[in-house]
């Protein structure tokens, strides 16, 4: 299981990666619209992992005693 530090450091990468593809996704709409939905979906898919790790990282903080 990975310590609160390591899904913290986790989540910021996703962060920056999704805000990267979505961001890649708006730039490529006008020019290229099969690579702004590829970059889109990629985003999509990132954000549901960084759901999942919100969650978990919520739940691992509820159960630390204090």
């Amino acid at each position: 299981m990975k310590t609160v530090s390591e899904i913290n450091e986790l989540q910021l990468k996703l962060q920056d990666r999704y805000k990267q593809l979505a961001e890649q996704a708006y730039n490529f709409r006008q020019t290229d619209s099969a690579l702004s939905d590829l970059s889109e979906y990629k985003a999509y898919k990132l954000l549901y992992k960084l759901n999942r790790l919100r969650f978990l990282n919520r739940e691992t903080l509820q159960q630390v005693p204090k």
